[in-house]
């Protein structure tokens, strides 16, 4: 496997900032992504509705730019994890994780034996399609997978100990408008419940040495993140920042009328 660079940078104490794609299912998308800055992109299947063969797709052009390709499934299934890890995520973000079992499934299925149980292909998409020793290549994508489990209900924060104990989990990613949601008080990032769970998920990974990811739908956001602790960011999503982008300059153009 590839060298993750966004694992390295986590496990050098530092940050690492990317984006979400949700809508644009474009060859260029993650070259873009690339040439603004980004370190990685998360391709998200859980509420896009795309599938292994648009993934597919996305992962083969993103592997072609400077950032790392990682994969958002549905949920933690084996049979949705393992075809886009096969096909070329170099990361997996698994949604709705709440217990220390949930976690070591995904562990289990992201890694090759001896310290995992994820299936055997080799000479296909994830390893370039070149040959060789598979002995090294199992080590390599152990080595360098990232996987990260998102804590966004009130069970999650419940069991994040035990979540966060699991060792192959990389990051405890904390999903905001779900966890808000469970807790009963949508949308209230300012609210004492939201505020408690945050830094309770921001301890775990304290305690034991994973890195707390979360999405920043502004720079004010991000940087408020970064000083609360988290070290992995997704800086927006595609359509997002599009719609954006896109509503100042019409805004900016109008103004002169």
């Amino acid at each position: 496997m590839r060298d993750n660079s966004v694992k390295q940078q986590l496990q050098d104490g530092g940050i690492s900032v990317g984006t979400m794609v949700f809508e644009f299912n474009s060859t260029g998308i993650a070259r873009l992504a690339a040439h603004a800055g980004a370190d990685f992109v998360i391709f998200d299947q859980e509420h896009s509705g795309w599938s292994t063969d648009t993934i597919r797709g996305l992962i083969a052009t993103a592997r072609a730019a400077d950032l790392i390709p990682l994969v958002r499934v549905p949920t933690a299934r084996y049979h949705l994890m393992a075809p886009v890890l096969d096909v070329g995520a170099m990361g997996l973000m698994v949604p709705m994780v709440e217990t220390g079992e949930q976690a070591q499934l995904i562990a289990d299925s992201g890694r090759y034996p001896p310290v995992g149980r994820r299936g055997a292909a080799f000479g296909v998409a994830h390893d370039d399609y070149a040959g060789g020793d598979i002995v090294p290549k199992m080590e390599s994508a152990n080595r360098e997978m990232l996987l990260i489990a998102q804590i966004e209900t009130a069970t999650g924060v419940e069991n994040v100990e035990a979540i966060a104990a699991v060792e192959g989990i990389d990051v405890l990613w904390i999903g905001h408008f779900d966890l808000t949601n469970s807790l009963g008080i949508p949308g209230q990032f300012d609210h004492p419940d939201y505020l408690e769970a945050v830094v309770k998920v921001l301890s775990a990974c304290v305690k034991h040495g994973k890195a707390a990811g979360i999405m920043a739908n502004s720079v004010a956001d991000a940087r408020l993140a970064l000083e609360r602790g988290f070290r992995i960011l997704a800086y927006g999503g595609d359509l997002w920042l599009y719609q954006s982008a896109l509503a100042e300059g019409l805004r900016a153009i109008r103004a002169r009328e």
